[in-house]
């Protein structure tokens, strides 16, 4: 004969079945990776701003765009624990990456068949406020 007491309440943490799994997600950074990679960072701000005080041309774009990079996969690969994700994950980031680098370096390519009207245009507009 089946019992007729009352059922124990279910815990919301057993509703899916799966509470006895391991979190993947969870990864516990070691405190001095944490400092160093904020350090990094800080170090790379403060090589942004120095690089910025200096007139480097058209390699201005190419300079600070390196060091942002550097810096989002620092965060990427750190605080965001991209390094102990899955591989596919990374992957997917790289690509995307490398497509942004190709859209951007396209569009670059694409300045030299204006370059001249926008100089016209600046010698202009510097004449008209001198004249």
């Amino acid at each position: 004969m089946a019992s007729h007491a009352a059922p124990e309440p279910l815990d919301p943490h057993l509703v899916s079945g799966h509470a006895g799994d391991h979190n993947p997600i969870a990864h516990v950074m070691p405190k001095w990776m944490l400092i160093a990679v904020f350090s990094a960072l800080l170090a790379l701000t403060a090589l942004t701003v120095f690089c910025a005080s200096f007139e480097l041309g058209s390699y201005e774009v190419l300079v600070a765009m390196t060091i942002a990079t550097v810096k989002a996969v620092l965060v990427a690969t750190f605080f965001m624990h991209l390094k102990y994700d899955n591989p596919l994950n990374t992957a997917i980031l790289l690509f995307s990456m490398i497509f942004v680098a190709l859209f951007i370096g396209l569009s670059i390519l694409d300045t030299q068949s204006y370059r001249g009207e926008v100089e016209e245009w600046r010698a202009n507009q510097a004449a008209a406020a001198g004249g």
